[in-house]
């Protein structure tokens, strides 16, 4: 049986945060920080990453108002995330990101990391923390 892994992803209008499973789809580690140059190229990449590394399904981030309900942003990003499958293939499933910027800063800030450095990681680490939370709660039974 083949092994796949999983790709957390926290969207951006300028940055696209990307994370990845190991093979056991027990821990989520950061992956990079991808500069966002529109929609077609944005696809093309997070395919190839889909394609290089065995991804067959992605945790998308979806950011809900504070009520739980969804804005124009959980919109945008439910659009992408189902072009993404589309393009892609992979199933994807979408993840409250509620609070995953601030608990990323958190641990940067205890972490000790500068704050220009805490700029180029804070989105893969909330891609991070959307994929574990998908382990986490999602894939208990598989």
């Amino acid at each position: 049986m083949q092994k796949h892994r999983k790709m957390g992803v926290d969207y951006g209008d300028k940055r696209i945060g990307i994370a990845l499973s190991d093979l056991l789809c027990i821990i989520s580690s950061p992956y990079e920080v991808y500069q966002n140059k529109g929609e077609e190229d944005a696809l093309k990449h997070l395919d190839k990453i889909i394609k290089d590394n065995d991804v067959d399904e992605v945790a998308f981030g979806l950011p809900l108002n504070m009520d739980g309900s969804e804005g124009e942003r959980a919109k945008i990003h439910r659009e992408f995330g189902e072009k993404l499958a589309q393009y892609s293939g992979v199933k994807v499933f979408y993840i409250d990101e509620r609070l995953t910027s601030a608990e990323a800063e958190d641990i940067l800030v205890s972490s000790g990391v500068r704050r220009e450095k805490r700029k180029e990681l804070i989105d893969k680490i909330s891609a991070q923390l959307i994929l574990q939370s998908y382990i986490a709660n999602f894939k208990k039974g598989n």
